[in-house]
């Protein structure tokens, strides 16, 4: 199984691209919504989280307060590197346990969305990287659209790798301006 690898910055247009993929009938796991499931009421994450950082982090309901957990983790590196400690293993173990599923099911290619591919030194782990890249602007401009602040867009930056690196690492590079029918073609030149 040819397993693929997705990343680039917030914004870039990484889900655009998993949707494209997925239309093709080529799995893929992403390990945004990995995160999320690992924090829902009653996971062991969620306990640690919430020791870590503090009850006033899970509401009435037993649920994650994510914008209030991201106003800390990207205004201090410190605190931030403690979540990556809490998430990051359980993120990992999770997306090599739905490959080895798909390599029993006999998959010939899949694919797994990390953003934080290189931060997390999991390059070694696929057979082939696309990076999802943009302008600065267009970035911007979509994160605006999500009504996230200037300062919430320059925290989360500085939490990655600059796009640039990333690019320069990856085998590929898919150049999100412009149409889905113009991501679509740049996909149809390398990808099954």
């Amino acid at each position: 199984m040819k397993v693929w690898g997705i990343t680039g910055g917030v914004g870039m247009g990484k889900s655009a691209l998993t949707e494209l993929i997925r239309s093709r009938g080529v799995p893929v796991v992403d390990t945004d919504l990995l995160a999320h499931q690992l924090v829902q009421p009653g996971q062991p994450a969620l306990a640690e989280i919430q020791s870590a950082f503090g009850s006033h982090l899970v509401d009435a309901t037993g649920q994650l307060c994510r914008s209030e957990l991201a106003h800390i983790v990207f205004a201090d590196a410190s605190a931030r590197q403690k979540l990556e400690a809490i998430l990051h293993p359980r993120i990992r173990s999770s997306w090599q346990a739905q490959l080895d599923a798909w390599r029993t099911e006999g998959r010939p290619a899949a694919v797994v969305v990390i953003p934080l591919l290189y931060e997390t030194n999991a390059a070694p782990d696929f057979d082939a990287i696309i990076c999802v890249a943009c302008t600065g602007d267009t970035q911007q401009q979509r994160l605006g659209q999500r009504g996230w602040t200037p300062e919430q867009i320059r925290q989360r930056q500085a939490a990655q790798w600059p796009v640039p690196e990333k690019m320069a690492l990856a085998d590929y590079v898919v150049w999100t301006e412009g149409a889905l029918a113009l991501l679509a073609a740049q996909l149809d030149r390398f990808f099954p």
